[in-house]
């Protein structure tokens, strides 16, 4: 009965797991302090070479929101690597429909243009990610397609 999700199962992990890999690219910078003034650097100095803006000076409570982003996406991204589950993808795409949600509203304030790049691609891994959802609800093989139910040990498969 779960045979139309199961049968692309695999395709499916493999987004989630390619998802995971972009965010760890893309946010390990935002981790430190450290990093993160290196990765201000950068996406300001190229926001004001293409004419699509600069970001505002650091201070420390940017710094800091950038780097509690940055920590709980990185730990979140590995989990995604080493641990890819259908139920990852569900709540990624929840996360990236979320991130979209904040990111077009900054737009809309002023931010940067260049942050429409990542918002493209929020919303393009928040729907490959959420559609399978959609389509498997629709035929009520969501809960079976998750993976290990909540509080069953990992690697312990469903009878």
């Amino acid at each position: 009965m779960i045979r139309p999700f199961a049968s692309s199962r695999r395709a499916y992990v493999r987004v989630v797991r390619a998802s995971a890999w972009y965010d760890l690219v893309v946010t390990a910078g935002f981790a430190t302090p450290w990093t993160y003034a290196l990765v201000h650097g950068a996406l300001s100095s190229l926001g004001d070479a293409s004419g699509l803006g600069a970001l505002p000076e650091r201070d420390v409570i940017q710094t800091l929101y950038a780097n509690l982003m940055g920590s709980v996406v990185v730990v979140w991204a590995l989990l995604r690597i080493v641990r890819p589950l259908p139920a990852h993808g569900l709540l990624d795409g929840v996360a990236r429909t979320l991130f979209a949600a904040w990111q077009a509203y900054a737009l809309a304030h002023g931010a940067p243009r260049w942050l429409w790049l990542f918002l493209v691609v929020e919303v393009a891994f928040g729907i490959v990610q959420l559609v399978p959802w959609c389509w498997a609800r629709r035929s009520g093989l969501a809960a079976e397609a998750a993976g290990p139910a909540v509080g069953q040990p990992l690697g312990v498969e469903t009878p």
